[in-house]
C-alpha cells in the first residue's frame, strides 16, 4: 500500500494522538530528547498516585509545575488542524488522545469525538468527596500562595483531573475508543511513543482485524516493525499533507 495514498482513501479513520502532536505548540513531550522526564527523570514522582497521595512535598511540586504549565496559552499547530479537516470531510470515526491539554477541542475537533484517555487539565478532581471544579477556579490560589490547596467542601486532596500512574481510567471513555477503532478501515497513530497501555493496546486491536497501521512519530516505538508504514516526519507538517484530498 502506498503510505500517503492509503491514508487519503481510507474511508473512515481513528486517531491516536500523543505528546508528539503538542510540541510544536510549545509543551514538551515526557520522552523525547527533550522531553520532561528525560531532562529530569525525579519530575516523574509527580505522575505517580501513590506519590502525589502520600507527599506534601510532591504534591506542592506538582501545583508549582501545574501553574507554569505551557497548557494555559498554547495554540492549537496544523497538526491539530488536520485532524479538524479530517473531521470535516466525515472521515474521522473517533480522535483518541493521551494528551491532557485540550489543544485538540481547541483547535475546533468536536468534544463528541475526543476521547481524552488520560484525563484533562483544565480541570481538578478532590480525590475524597469526588467533585470537580474548573482549574481557573484554583489557580488564583496558588497565585495567592496556597502551594497546596485542598477542596473547599471536604478538606480533600485536589489534583488536576488527569490520570496518574496506579489510577485507572475512566471505563467509558476507553469503551469509545474501542468502539472508534473498531469501526475504522485504519489506524493512524500520531505523536505517541506506544509504550504506555492501554492506549497502545488500541494498534494491537486495529493488527489483529487486519486493519493498516499508520505511524507518525519522531522515535522509533515498539510497533514500528508491524506498521504499515512508519514516518519519522515532522508532525505539524506530515499530517495535513496525509489528510488533504486530491
Amino acid at each position: 500500500m502506498d503510505t500517503v495514498e492509503g491514508v487519503i482513501d481510507a474511508e473512515r479513520i481513528a486517531v491516536l494522538t500523543g505528546a508528539g502532536i503538542s510540541t510544536a505548540s510549545g509543551i514538551p513531550d515526557f520522552r523525547g530528547p527533550q522531553g520532561v522526564w528525560t531532562k529530569d527523570p525525579a519530575a516523574e514522582a509527580m505522575f505517580d498516585i501513590d506519590e502525589y497521595v502520600g507527599s506534601r512535598e510532591v504534591r506542592v511540586a506538582s501545583w508549582k509545575h501545574r501553574l507554569a504549565v505551557p497548557a494555559w496559552t498554547a495554540e492549537p499547530n496544523p497538526g491539530h488542524l488536520a485532524l479538524v479537516e479530517l473531521e470535516r470531510q466525515g472521515r474521522l470515526t473517533g480522535l483518541i488522545t493521551q494528551n491532557v491539554d485540550g489543544l485538540h477541542q481547541k483547535a475546533g475537533s468536536s468534544p463528541e469525538l475526543v476521547h481524552e484517555l488520560h484525563g484533562t487539565v483544565w480541570y481538578v478532581d478532590c480525590l475524597q468527596c469526588g467533585r470537580r471544579i474548573p482549574m481557573a477556579d484554583v489557580l488564583p490560589r496558588l497565585e495567592s500562595g496556597d502551594e497546596d490547596p485542598a477542596c473547599e467542601v471536604c478538606g480533600g486532596i485536589l489534583k488536576s483531573a488527569t490520570v496518574s500512574f496506579g489510577q485507572s481510567l475512566d471505563r467509558d471513555v476507553l469503551d469509545r475508543a474501542v468502539a472508534a477503532t473498531e469501526s475504522a478501515d485504519l489506524f493512524l497513530a500520531v505523536g505517541t511513543s506506544l509504550q504506555v497501555y492501554p492506549a497502545a493496546g488500541l494498534c494491537d486491536l486495529a493488527l489483529n482485524a487486519g486493519k493498516p497501521l499508520v505511524i507518525v512519530n519522531a522515535q522509533p516505538t515498539p510497533y514500528d516493525e508491524h506498521a504499515t508504514t512508519v514516518l519519522h516526519t515532522a508532525i505539524e507538517t506530515t499530517l495535513p499533507e496525509l489528510v488533504t484530498l486530491p
